[in-house]
């Protein structure tokens, strides 16, 4: 055998057990995820709040209590979560939200929130279900020059 075929099964070897490594991880990764969902689901509570502000920002800018931060793994410390400021009773919280909701969530609103520990599970307005206090997203560039365009080609109406 060749010096080159043996360094490519070599690479395959490896290529092989490194990918059986990570289906594990990951089998062991979905498992835990899903006994946190079970348990965030069993403990959230619905709370009436009044969004203050949202923002994606570091842990340690989040304002926090110092004993999450703490907690938190180091490698996490440094990426950016969704916090929400909001007034809930007296009290201004900033809350973790979840990223699927996060766009969801409007702001100098009042709504009623599914919250476990400090963390929103679940977003719903408090007067009727319209959650999307956000404006239109801007078109961009090419999006306006092709509506312009079947404007002009009488395609499509005028708005």
């Amino acid at each position: 055998m060749s010096t080159l075929s043996i360094v490519l099964l070599v690479i395959l070897a490896i290529l092989i057990i490194a990918v059986v490594a990570l289906y594990f991880i990951g089998k062991k990764a979905q498992k835990k995820q899903a006994e946190q969902q079970q348990q965030m689901e069993a403990m959230k509570q619905t709370v009436s709040m009044l969004i203050i502000d949202k923002k994606r920002m570091k842990i340690k800018d989040s304002g926090l209590p110092q004993a999450v931060i703490d907690q938190t793994p180091k490698m996490m410390r440094g990426t950016k979560l969704p916090i929400v400021k909001a007034k809930v009773g007296p009290q201004i919280l900033s809350l973790v939200c979840d990223e699927k909701i996060f766009d969801k969530v409007p702001l100098k609103k009042e709504v009623k929130a599914s919250v476990s520990g400090i963390y929103i599970v679940d977003v719903k307005g408090i007067r009727g279900n319209k959650t999307s206090g956000e404006p239109a997203k801007k078109k961009g560039v090419f999006a306006r020059a092709w509506a312009m365009a079947k404007e002009k080609a009488g395609v499509s109406q005028v708005k």
